[in-house]
């Protein structure tokens, strides 16, 4: 709860102001520096150290491959929306940019998978689809609540696809790495 609390602080005395809409729906790209590389080490520090929630998957590849079918789940229960506004067309336009970096990071890290990791990814993919299953079947009142309640994932899901796009294979940044501890 403490590196929540830090990491919220000092990302919030650090953010820049948020650029125009059409800016934002791409990778942003900023000067390689060592401010970016210590901000990510401290993010990337701050998400491998919060719990994750039950039942997610503790490597990276089959967790990338859980977060992402969480995201297509959620964007395929606000597709059944009829009454969507700005918002929740917004949400599934950023859903389906979000799922589609998993999908090129869980492509790319394919072939260094072992023949376990790739079982372990669909599993966790199954399992997280399944999770929406029971909701498509409801009524619309149902549906939007659900698709309005869904809180996102967690931080450890952008690091990890990041991590196995790039073949980072050496342990990440820990609280103590950052100077949390």
């Amino acid at each position: 709860m403490l590196i929540t609390f830090v990491s919220a602080l000092m990302l919030s005395t650090q953010t820049p102001a948020p650029a125009p809409a059409q800016a934002q729906d791409g990778v942003v790209s900023t000067a390689p520096g060592a401010e970016a590389v210590e901000t990510e080490r401290f993010r990337e520090a701050v998400a491998y150290a919060n719990p994750m929630p039950r039942g997610a998957p503790e490597g990276d590849y089959p967790l990338v491959a859980w977060c992402e079918a969480l995201v297509n789940g959620h964007v395929a229960l606000g597709e059944t929306l009829t009454n969507r506004d700005p918002l929740d067309l917004d949400i599934i336009r950023l859903g389906k940019l979000e799922a589609a970096d998993f999908r090129a990071a869980l492509n790319a890290a394919e072939p260094r998978q072992t023949a376990a990791s790739r079982a372990a990814a669909q599993a966790a993919a199954a399992e997280a689809t399944a999770k929406w299953a029971p909701l498509v079947g409801q009524e619309e009142v149902v549906r939007s609540q659900a698709f309005g309640l869904f809180f996102g994932l967690p931080g450890r899901c952008e690091h990890a696809a990041r991590r196995i796009r790039e073949n980072i294979t050496t342990a990440p940044a820990t609280p103590r790495d950052v100077g949390l501890e």
